[in-house]
């Protein structure tokens, strides 16, 4: 009986410490965010000298005045273009070329694979002189196909990496079954592997709205238009040569946090099944 209740004693004084440790890595995360939530209900002349984590007097006028200052709403629709035209572009071509790389034989296909999936050890900034050359050249400078489309081609290694490993755990009987009853290759891709992939879709979408919702440096290479600029343009606008509105700043960026945190919350079921398919097998 001794035994079994140090033994408890002991599990539960390591669940406190791993719990605790988890607490405070959270904490460590979170904090940033809330001090940004603060600091954006402040005046300029106070937003170094009230070190409060929520002010007695909140400004919360600062929200319209960044929106509206800073051209948000212009933006704003920018940013939702492109971040769903590069998500749906990316969750298409990635998942077909998946497919095909999972459940077609054809000629150098492993070699074919490996060579997509080295060029994410490629990061976008290494390619930007070339890849402006070749926007130039085809005329898509300052445009949005030119800024969509680079964004798309360096979220394919990834997605096609991801969508593959998921395919490949999917059971062939199923893809045997449509086969019979009549359904092509496409169809057999459309209507049974897309829909059981959506956990993979998932964490694929999560993944490039981040990347594309947050982009900035590709922003100030190929456009110059300010009517074409994503969201994270208009944060500049409050940084000045020698002034920075860090009220409005921070109410700004607390701005572009509130639509990715919609999306991860409402998607978060789909992410957490994704990241953990395959982990298991029998």
């Amino acid at each position: 009986m001794q035994e079994v209740n140090y033994e408890k004693v002991q599990r539960l004084t390591s669940s406190f410490f791993v719990h605790l440790f988890l607490i405070l890595v959270s904490l460590s995360c979170l904090f940033p965010l809330w001090w940004a939530f603060a600091s954006s209900l402040k005046t300029q002349a106070s937003v170094f000298t009230d070190l409060s984590l929520f002010p007695r007097v909140p400004h919360w006028e600062n929200y319209l005045f960044a929106w509206t200052k800073a051209d948000f709403g212009l933006y704003f629709l920018n940013s939702l273009f492109y971040t769903v035209t590069v998500v749906i572009g990316v969750i298409l071509i990635a998942s077909m070329a998946a497919y095909a790389f999972s459940r077609l034989q054809f000629p150098g296909r492993n070699l074919l694979f490996l060579i997509l999936i080295s060029t994410m050890m490629i990061p976008i900034p290494g390619s930007f002189i070339a890849l402006y050359v070749l926007l130039n050249k085809l005329n898509l400078v300052d445009t949005r196909l030119g800024y969509i489309l680079p964004q798309i081609n360096g979220g394919l290694a990834l997605g096609i990496f991801l969508l593959k490993t998921f395919f490949d755990d999917l059971p062939k009987e199923l893809e045997d079954s449509a086969r019979i009853d009549g359904c092509g290759r496409f169809r057999v891709y459309w209507h049974i592997a897309l829909p059981l992939a959506r956990p993979a879709i998932a964490v694929l979408a999560i993944f490039n709205i981040l990347a594309v919702w947050n982009e900035y440096l590709l922003a100030m290479l190929v456009l110059s238009n300010k009517n074409l600029m994503p969201l994270q343009r208009g944060l500049m606008v409050f940084q000045g040569a020698h002034i920075t509105q860090y009220p409005l700043l921070m109410a700004g960026i607390v701005i572009t946090i509130l639509p990715v945190l919609v999306v991860y919350l409402a998607l978060q079921k789909h992410i957490i099944k994704g990241i953990t398919a395959g982990a298991v097998k029998g």
